[in-house]
């Protein structure tokens, strides 16, 4: 799926993220978007890539694009060589419950990073509850069936590899990144809430200062998007960080609740 991008400077297409993504971050690109145009010749870094949203809307030349999620990775890996699908794609219960199961068994058996893990994660991710990506205490996928009436799979995502071909993809600790001083980096964090297991490991406040602290230290572009908390405001502003208020829509929690809630965007060096 194609979606013509119509903002200034952006340029052509721009492809729509391949997964559901609860919490997406599509709706942040014309925030992001002036703030990049006049580094479009620098490396963009994402530490915290999920859905992907942000990196297809600014379509950068050069990309270095991380997640703590190895299974996200892994299918953003394979997106890049051209990723066709040859499992079953069906809306049924007994079938997602098998597909979750045998999922869990490859990845728990070495093959997390098959090309059969990640269709079977993309077929778990369009069919799973609300888009949901969490996984349980020993690293199993546990989202539910989502009870769609109706579903569209693809069989092929032919058309992201050209995009991808100069990205890189990482599965690694945000500090273990290997910066450039002239990176433009935006993050996205986990944000400062009760947050559900989006992996193994949670993402507590001692998390979120690493973030801030480690953010702080690049010498190059950055920016930085977290929900609105009295805390994270006073962190970032202690740090050098000029914030502004976004009017962001309305995203779903852990427990359902779709209340919008403000968020700031942090700049440094720009």
């Amino acid at each position: 799926m194609t979606i013509v991008n119509e903002s200034k400077g952006l340029g052509a297409v721009s492809i729509a993220p391949p997964l559901k993504w609860a919490g997406g971050k599509r709706w942040q690109v014309p925030y992001i978007l002036p703030l990049w145009e006049n580094h479009r010749e620098r490396r963009f870094v994402e530490p915290f890539c999920g859905g992907l949203a942000v990196a297809l809307g600014l379509r950068p030349k050069r990309a270095l694009l991380n997640d703590i999620n190895p299974h996200l990775v892994n299918f953003y890996q394979r997106l890049r060589k051209g990723l066709t699908v040859e499992i079953p794609l069906r809306n049924e219960k007994a079938h997602y419950y098998e597909s979750r199961e045998r999922f869990n068994t490859l990845t728990a058996n070495g093959g997390l990073r098959t090309a059969e893990a990640a269709t079977l994660f993309y077929y778990l991710n369009r069919t799973g509850y609300n888009g949901l990506c969490r996984f349980n205490r020993n690293g199993g996928f546990n989202v539910p069936f989502g009870r769609y009436k109706k579903l569209v799979y693809r069989q092929d995502f032919l058309e992201y590899k050209p995009v991808l071909r100069n990205w890189k993809f990482k599965s690694v600790d945000f500090t273990r990144l290997a910066l450039n001083e002239d990176d433009f980096v935006y993050a996205d964090p986990p944000y400062d809430v009760d947050f559900t297991q989006y992996a193994s490991q949670g993402f507590d406040w001692e998390q979120q200062v690493r973030t801030a602290e480690w953010l702080s230290q690049h010498p190059g572009p950055v920016v930085l998007v977290n929900q609105a908390t009295p805390r994270i405001k006073k962190l970032y502003r202690s740090l050098g960080f000029k914030l502004k208020m976004l009017k962001a829509p309305r995203r779903i929690n852990c427990t359902g609740d779709r209340t919008p809630a403000p968020e700031v965007l942090g700049t440094r060096n720009l």
